[in-house]
């Protein structure tokens, strides 16, 4: 698409009153033309094939068929990107996950009806990820579909307790994702050996959204996934997720590395921030850390990714050609933080060939 033309957006939403409101937001955009709205999957789909949008914003809970149904139904035939516009609700995260596993480029959280701000905070993350999401090349979209979705385990997983109690800690592995990244960081940590180092990770995602994420993943990987907890030891073959509005930093306690949560101030312009990640383990980990920053808009955790290279970690990004969103790689590449630019495909042997592992991954 060309950079000077507005991205197309079709709003399809159940209530009138989101329409609208999404609508009058999105307007205000110099960048972005609302070209029609849908009340439900079957006016949208007939809006899609007429109005011919670049962008689709989808309320996954509406009448007659739901929103992951119609996701399931357009991608094969109309690979557009679609941002997911959910309530912070279990169902509603539940749900939105579902979206992302059949495709969905992005979600937004619905703030209440009654907290202003958090309605125009929401409008304007949506704005940016509508402009994002049109320019999104359409074989990058059709990549996401199924990009989560795994029918069972992978073989040789314990049964039980998965943690490697008592083993040295050795290296830590801290990965930072946003637009794109729960694919990526899905092919990642599935990839991982059950005794791998400790893993950290941020992924832009709203409360609820991050626990059922976690969740998701520890059942495909050989690693134990969860969300993290304040003041957690550390541990091999455990891999913790920032809970979304809360930083994940990592403090050294004594001879323990621990997890630490806080809801500070918006790093990067985020909470969780891949650079508060990443600064701390420079800090409290340096040349014992080996990170990765995945797909994503901006350039949270290209600043934290160079204080880890300077204070000799090992560090990589995600290519352009496997990156939904070559935003965040591309400035941990052009900032010299990033040794090398690597597939997503084979950035858990990547890593784990940094960490020392002949082992190197499964993938």
């Amino acid at each position: 698409m060309s950079a000077t033309r507005r991205v197309r957006a079709l709003i399809v939403d159940d209530s009138a009153i989101a329409r609208d409101l999404l609508e009058r937001g999105l307007s205000l955009d110099p960048g972005i033309e609302v070209v029609g709205k849908a009340s439900d999957a079957y006016s949208a789909r007939d809006k899609i094939v007429f109005l011919k949008p670049d962008v689709v914003t989808l309320d996954v809970e509406m009448p007659k068929m739901d929103g992951i149904a119609f996701l399931r139904k357009l991608m094969p035939q109309y690979p557009l990107p679609v941002i997911v516009v959910s309530a912070v609700t279990a169902e509603g995260s539940r749900k939105a996950l579902e979206a992302l596993e059949a495709g969905a480029f992005d979600i937004v959280a619905k703030p209440s009806a009654y907290d202003a701000f958090g309605l125009k905070a929401m409008v304007a993350e949506l704005a940016e990820k509508v402009k994002a999401a049109g320019r999104t090349e359409p074989g990058k979209i059709r990549s996401l579909a199924g990009g989560l979705a795994r029918p069972s385990p992978p073989a040789g997983r314990p049964a039980s307790d998965r943690r490697f109690r008592g083993r040295p800690v050795g290296k830590v592995i801290a990965l930072g994702a946003s637009t794109g990244g729960t694919v990526a960081l899905s092919k990642v940590v599935t990839a991982l050996p059950a005794d791998s180092p400790p893993v950290l990770i941020v992924q832009h995602m709203p409360p609820v959204f991050t626990r059922m994420f976690a969740e998701s993943m520890d059942r495909q990987s050989a690693v134990r996934v969860k969300e993290a907890e304040d003041g957690e030891e550390l541990e091999r073959g455990t891999a913790l997720v920032a809970p979304g509005d809360l930083h994940l930093t990592v403090v050294r306690s004594g001879r323990r590395l621990e997890a630490r949560l806080d809801d500070g101030p918006k790093v990067s312009g985020h909470r969780p921030s891949v650079d508060a990640l990443f600064l701390s383990a420079a800090e409290a980990v340096g040349p014992d850390a080996v990170a990765a920053l995945l797909t994503g808009m901006g350039r949270d955790g290209a600043d934290g990714m160079l204080a880890l290279r300077r204070s000799g970690a090992r560090c990589v990004a995600q290519d352009e050609p496997s990156s939904v969103v070559f935003g965040m790689p591309k400035e941990a590449w052009e900032n010299g933080a990033a040794e090398t630019l690597v597939p997503i495909e084979l950035m858990a042997r990547e890593i784990m060939a940094r960490v020392g592992d002949p082992a190197a991954g499964r993938a």
